[in-house]
């Protein structure tokens, strides 16, 4: 499909599925706010609201190049409105309160406990706004033995077991080189609430969602806690796969080659590819008995090649292949630039960046990134009626 057929009936006067939903984002760091993004880059009125002094994502690395913005930042807070609140602050609270009055949602994600504290919990919001979907994101959850807990993501991957088989057979455990845990728990949050608010739209019920960063890691594995329950092993497989015979990195002449073979017709097309008819027919249980054999066939057969001819080959028979990129390599792609998925940002100190844009794509509401992350207290005389903190 052409890219235009796609947006054919596109609008162009609406800024996405979600305009007209108001969200209330109480979070720092990466979870609360990922959530809160997913709802702006759909078009919702996500409010964050952020402690005068900013939080930690200013400070992370990597700067952008030519302005002081950090990238981490810049990627999960662009398309938000942002006010200063200090909610400990009695004046700031009263804001606060005043903010949610007119919001569908709020997420947040301090320790469990935290907000109630402060007079801020789902039990205070509702009763200024009843029917409040109210998002709570936490290492363990709002209820259990360990949901007083401090946790961050890489907590969460060793606790859940993803570092025990990431990695290569008979290396120590390994988690993940992104904010796995994170990233999951607000695709989760953001599905929740969009649940919550379906319930809503019929009842009128608001409600309190609890999404722990434990949980959406055990949701997505795959099956393994149900494996790790009755005790069956889970080996390490690296780069390979349990359950699939070829599927592994491949040295090429320039590079590698990832290759993946899941249907027996396709290891038979492969066995023709590389010059070896003989083998084909091979079912896959005698592909895993052999694979160590097999590796080495299709390694020898890709090492004096280069990379983007392997491609072509495979490619060309209806196999699955690509090249092992970096980040760098794959921001170059052109099918990166079809997808939009790096969006030319105007940033809020007039540096001009490439930016993630959204995962989803809509036919009938088209998303993009509008705006820039807004500096501390951009919105504040708009949305609390003062001048910035």
């Amino acid at each position: 499909m052409e890219k235009a057929e796609f947006y054919r009936d596109a609008r162009h006067d609406c800024t996405g599925p979600c305009q007209g939903l108001t969200v209330i984002e109480l979070t720092t760091s990466w979870a609360g706010p990922m959530a809160g993004c997913i709802l702006a880059d759909f078009g919702a009125r996500v409010i964050k609201v952020e402690h005068p002094a900013g939080e930690v994502m200013r400070r992370q690395p990597h700067g952008i190049p030519g302005s002081d913005l950090m990238v981490q930042h810049e990627t999960v807070n662009r398309n938000k409105q942002n006010v200063a609140l200090d909610v400990r602050d009695p004046d700031d609270k009263a804001a606060f309160l005043k903010l949610c009055e007119q919001a569908d949602v709020l997420i947040e994600n301090f320790k469990p406990g935290t907000l109630a504290k402060w007079g801020l919990g789902y039990r205070d919001i509702a009763k200024v706004k009843p029917d409040i979907v109210y998002v709570s994101i936490s290492g363990f959850g709002q209820f259990g033995p360990l949901s007083d807990r401090a946790c961050y993501d890489p907590i969460a991957q060793n606790y859940c077991g993803w570092t025990s088989v990431a990695g290569e057979p008979g290396a120590g455990p390994l988690k993940a080189p992104t904010y796995l845990a994170d990233d999951l728990a607000g695709l989760h949050a953001a599905l929740g609430l969009l649940a919550a608010l379906r319930h809503r739209d019929r009842t009128g019920e608001g409600q309190h969602v609890d999404v722990a960063l434990t949980d959406c890691l055990l949701y997505t594995s795959n099956g393994n806690l149900t494996v790790g329950a009755y005790g069956l092993d889970l080996p390490k497989t690296g780069n390979q796969f349990l359950k699939a015979m070829p599927a592994n990195t491949y040295p090429c002449a320039d590079g590698h080659a990832y290759i993946a073979t899941l249907l027996d017709t396709h290891w038979d097309a492969m066995a023709e590819l590389i010059g070896r008819s003989d083998l084909s027919g091979l079912k896959l249980a005698e592909r895993l008995e052999r694979r160590e054999e097999l590796n080495g066939l299709l390694a020898g057969w890709c090492a004096p090649r280069p990379v983007d001819e392997v491609i072509a080959a495979f490619s060309a028979r209806g196999l699955a292949v690509t090249r092992v990129n970096t980040y760098a390599d794959v921001a170059a792609e052109p099918h990166i630039a079809a997808r939009d998925m790096l969006q030319a940002v105007r940033l809020s100190d007039g540096v001009e960046a490439k930016l993630t844009g959204p995962s989803i794509k809509f036919s009938r509401t088209p998303t993009t990134i509008r705006h820039p992350a807004p500096p501390i207290g951009q919105h504040d005389p708009d949305l609390i009626g003062r001048e910035k903190s």
